[in-house]
C-alpha cells in the first residue's frame, strides 16, 4: 500500500493545531464584540458616513429620545435574560447531572459484565490470534470518556448561552447605526460560539485518543471501543438540552404570540406582555444550549468575508450574505479535502467491510467526503426554498392566510411534506456513492464532509436567536421602530438560515446513524440483517414508530406549558391595573417559573424514551430486533425531522411575510393586526414545537439510539434477547 505524503507525526500535530487556531480566532471575535459597550456614548458628529450605508449618528438623537436611558434599559433587560437563562441552565443541569452519573453507572456495570468482570486479556474479535485488552478496562474507559463527552456537552451549551446573551443588547444598540453593523455583531458572536465548540469538541476529543492510546497500544478495536462513549455523553446532554430548552421556549412563544398578538392585538415583544422575558430567555436556552480540522481554517476564511471583505449596505443584502458563507465554505473545502487526502492519505489503503477486505484509493476517499459535503449544500439551498418568504412556497402559505387559519395549517402541511423529497434523493445518492467506493467506511467519511464546515454552520444558527433576542430587547427598551424593522430583517433571514443548518444536521444525522448502525451490526456479529426474519421485521415497525411517539411527547409538552403561559398571561391583563396602558409592570417572574418548571418536569420522559428503549430491546430481544429498531428509527425518523422543520420553518416566514410588507401582496395581507395576519400568527405557533422541539430533536434521537447501541452492543451480544432465550 502506497504511503502518506505527510507523515504520521506531522498528520497528528496539525489536529490540535487547528483546534487552538479555531479557539483563539473565537477570542479574537469575542474582544471585537465587547469593544460595543452597553453605556451612554454621545456621537458628536451626524455628518459622518458609515461604511454600512448609514450615519454613524444614532437615530435616537435625531428623535430626541435621551441615549443614557435607552441604554441602561436595554442593558437592564440583557440582564434578566441572562440571569433568567443562567438560572435555567443550572436548574436543569442539576437533573441532568443524577442521570449522567446513573448512566455512567450502568456503562461500567453492563460492559464490565461482558466478561464476569476479568481483568485477563481477550482475543480480538477481528483477528482471534491476536490479545485485545481486558472487557473490564473498556468498560471503565467507557465510562470515563462518557463523563468526559457530556461534561464537554455541558459546557459547550453554557457558554454558548452566555455568549449568545452578551450579544443580544450590543446588536440592538449597533443597530441605531446601520443594519450592516447590527449584522457584523450578531455574527461576530455567532462564530465566537461556532468557533469555540467545534475546536472544543476537538481539541478535547484528541487529548482523550491520545490518553487512551498510551494504555491500549496498538489495540485499536478496544480504543475506539471505548472512544465510542464520548459521543453517547455529549449526544445524549445534546438531548435534554434541546428538549428541555425546545419546551421552555415555545412555551413561552406561543404564551406571548397568542394572547399578545391575537388577542390583546400588541406587537411582539411588547414589555407590557409577561411572558416577554421568558420568551427570550427561551431563544437562548433552546437555540443555543442545545447545540451545543482542516475545516475549522476554511470557515475561519469564509467567516471573514461576512465580517469584514463584503459590506452588509442595505437589508436585502442580509440574507444572501449568509447563503455565501455556504457556498464559499464548500467551496474552499472541497479544495481543502483534495489536498489533504492528497498529502495525508496513503494512495492505497486497506478496509475491514464485515469481515472482507477492501482496498480504497485516496481519490475515492475524497469523492465519499466530496459527496457528504455538496450533499449538504444541496440540502441546505433546498431548505431555504422552502423556508425563505423571497420564494413561491411561503408566499402562498402567506397567501393561504386570506381564508384563515386553517387553509394556512394545511398550505404549510404540504409544504413541508414536499421539502422533503430533494433532501432524501440527495442523502440516497450520497449513501450509493459512498458505500460503493469505500463501503461503510464511505459512509462515515461522507458524514464527516457534511459536516466538517461545521463551525460556519454553528456560527448561522447561533445568529438567529441574538438576532431574534436584539428586536425583542430594541421593543421592550422603547426604541424606534425603525430599529425594529432591521433587526427583523436580521431575524428572519436567520429564521431561514436556522432552517438551513437544522437540514444540515438532519442529513448528517442520517448518515452518521448508517455508519454508527453498520459498527453496531458488526460489533454485534450479526450477520445478516433480514427484514423477512419476524425478529428483525418487529424491530423495524417498532423502530419506525419511535419518532412518532417522540414528537408526540414533545408537542404534547410544549401545548401544556403553552396552556398555562396562556392562562397565566390572561390572568395577569385582567386583573393587573393600568397594565394594557402601560403604567404597570407584569410579573416576569411568574412567567418564567412557568416555563422553567414545565420543561425541567417534561423533558424527562422524552429522554427516557430514547435512552431506555434500546437498553430494553438488547436485553430482552437481542441484536437483531435492536437492528430493525435502529433501522425504522432512521429511515422514518430523518422524514419527520426535515417535514417539522420546514413546515415550521414556512410558518414562521410566512408570518414575517405578511408584517415586513414589502412587496405589493403582502400588503394587501397586512397589515399587524388584520385577519391574515392573525391567521400566520396562529400559523406561526403551531409550527413552533415543529421548528424548534421535535425537528431538531429527532436527529439527535436517531445518533444517539444508534451510538448507544454501539457503546452497548458487547452486552447485548453476548447476554442480549433474554425473552427469546426462555421461550
Amino acid at each position: 500500500m502506497g504511503a502518506a505524503m505527510l507523515s504520521e507525526m506531522a498528520t497528528e500535530i496539525v489536529v490540535p493545531v487547528c483546534a487552538v487556531i479555531g479557539i483563539a480566532f473565537s477570542l479574537v471575535q469575542w474582544v471585537m464584540v465587547s469593544r460595543v459597550k452597553l453605556t451612554s456614548e454621545r456621537h458628536a458628529s451626524s455628518a459622518n458616513s458609515s461604511k454600512n450605508g448609514y450615519g454613524d449618528y444614532l437615530i435616537e438623537e435625531e428623535e430626541g429620545i435621551n441615549d443614557h436611558s435607552v441604554v441602561t434599559k436595554c442593558a437592564d433587560i440583557q440582564n434578566a435574560i441572562s440571569e433568567g437563562a443562567t438560572s435555567f441552565l443550572f436548574t436543569e443541569y442539576q437533573y441532568v447531572g443524577i442521570f449522567m452519573i446513573a448512566f455512567a453507572i450502568l456503562i461500567f456495570l453492563f460492559l464490565g459484565s461482558v466478561e464476569g468482570f476479568s481483568m485477563k486479556s481477550q482475543p480480538c474479535t477481528y483477528d482471534k490470534e491476536k490479545m485485545c485488552k481486558p472487557a473490564l478496562a473498556t468498560a471503565i474507559f467507557s465510562t470515563v470518556s462518557f463523563l468526559l463527552g457530556a461534561i464537554t456537552s455541558v459546557l459547550s451549551g453554557f457558554l454558548g448561552m452566555k455568549i449568545a446573551t452578551y450579544a443580544n443588547a450590543r446588536t440592538t444598540l449597533e443597530a441605531r447605526k446601520g443594519v450592516g453593523k447590527a449584522f457584523i455583531v450578531a455574527f461576530r458572536s455567532g462564530a465566537v460560539m461556532g468557533f469555540l465548540l467545534a475546536a472544543n469538541g476537538l481539541l478535547v476529543l484528541y487529548i482523550a485518543i491520545n490518553l487512551f492510546k498510551l494504555y491500549y497500544g496498538d489495540d485499536w478495536e478496544g480504543l475506539f471501543e471505548a472512544i465510542t462513549g464520548y459521543g453517547l455523553g455529549g449526544s445524549s446532554m445534546a438531548l435534554f438540552g434541546r428538549v428541555g430548552g425546545g419546551i421552555y421556549t415555545k412555551a413561552a412563544d406561543v404564551g406571548a404570540d397568542l394572547v399578545g398578538k391575537v388577542e390583546r392585538n400588541i406587537p411582539e415583544d411588547d414589555p407590557r406582555n409577561p411572558a416577554v422575558i421568558a420568551d427570550n430567555v427561551g431563544d437562548n436556552v433552546g437555540d443555543i444550549a442545545g447545540m451545543g480540522s482542516v475545516g475549522i481554517l476554511v470557515c475561519l476564511i469564509t467567516t471573514l468575508f461576512a465580517t469584514d471583505l463584503f459590506e452588509i449596505k442595505v437589508v436585502k443584502e442580509i440574507e444572501p450574505a449568509l447563503k455565501k458563507q455556504l457556498i464559499i465554505s464548500t467551496i474552499l473545502m472541497t479544495v481543502g479535502i483534495a489536498i489533504v487526502t492528497w498529502i495525508g492519505v496513503p494512495s492505497s489503503f486497506t478496509i475491514y467491510n464485515f469481515g472482507v477486505q477492501k482496498v480504497v484509493k485516496n481519490w475515492q476517499l475524497f469523492l465519499c467526503v466530496g459527496v457528504g459535503l455538496w450533499a449538504g449544500l444541496i440540502i441546505g439551498f433546498v431548505t431555504e426554498y422552502y423556508t425563505s418568504n423571497a420564494y413561491s412556497p411561503v408566499q402562498d402559505v402567506a397567501d393561504s392566510c386570506r381564508t384563515g387559519a386553517a387553509t394556512n395549517v394545511i398550505f404549510g402541511l404540504a409544504l413541508g411534506y414536499k421539502s422533503v423529497i430533494i433532501p432524501i434523493f440527495a442523502i440516497a445518492i450520497s449513501i450509493f456513492v459512498s458505500f460503493s467506493f469505500a463501503a461503510m467506511y464511505g459512509i462515515a467519511v461522507a458524514a464527516l464532509g457534511m459536516l466538517s464546515t461545521i463551525a460556519t454552520g454553528l456560527a448561522i444558527d447561533a445568529y438567529g436567536p441574538i438576532s431574534d433576542n436584539a428586536g425583542g430587547i430594541a421593543e421592550m427598551a422603547g426604541m424606534s421602530h425603525r430599529i425594529r424593522e432591521r433587526t427583523d430583517a436580521l431575524d428572519a433571514a436567520g429564521n431561514t438560515t436556522a432552517a438551513i443548518g437544522k437540514g444540515f444536521a438532519i442529513g448528517s444525522a442520517a448518515l452518521v446513524s448508517l455508519a454508527l448502525f453498520g459498527a453496531f451490526v458488526s460489533r454485534a456479529a450479526i450477520t445478516t440483517v433480514d427484514v423477512l426474519t419476524p425478529k428483525v421485521f418487529i424491530g423495524l415497525i417498532v423502530g419506525a414508530m419511535l419518532p412518532y411517539w417522540f414528537s408526540a411527547m414533545t408537542m404534547k409538552s410544549v401545548g401544556s406549558a403553552a396552556l398555562k403561559m396562556v392562562e397565566e398571561v390572561r390572568r395577569q391583563f385582567n386583573t393587573i391595573p393600568g397594565l394594557m396602558e402601560g403604567h404597570a409592570k407584569p410579573d416576569y417572574a411568574t412567567c418564567v417559573k412557568i416555563s422553567t418548571d414545565a420543561s425541567i418536569k417534561e423533558m424527562i420522559p422524552p429522554g427516557a424514551l430514547v435512552m431506555l428503549t434500546p437498553l430494553i430491546v438488547g436485553t430482552f430481544f437481542g441484536v437483531e430486533t435492536l437492528s430493525g429498531v435502529l433501522a425504522g428509527a432512521l429511515v422514518s425518523g430523518v422524514q419527520i425531522a426535515i417535514s417539522a422543520s420546514n413546515t415550521g420553518g414556512a410558518w414562521d416566514n410566512a408570518k414575517k411575510y405578511i408584517e415586513a410588507g414589502v412587496s405589493e401582496h403582502a400588503r394587501t395581507l397586512g397589515p399587524k393586526g388584520s385577519d391574515p395576519h392573525k391567521a400566520a400568527v396562529i400559523g406561526d405557533t403551531v409550527g413552533d414545537p415543529l421548528k424548534d422541539t421535535s425537528g431538531p430533536s429527532l436527529n439527535i434521537l436517531i445518533k444517539l439510539m444508534a451510538v448507544e447501541s454501539l457503546v452497548f452492543a458487547p452486552f447485548f451480544a453476548r447476554h442480549g434477547g433474554l425473552l427469546f432465550k426462555i421461550f
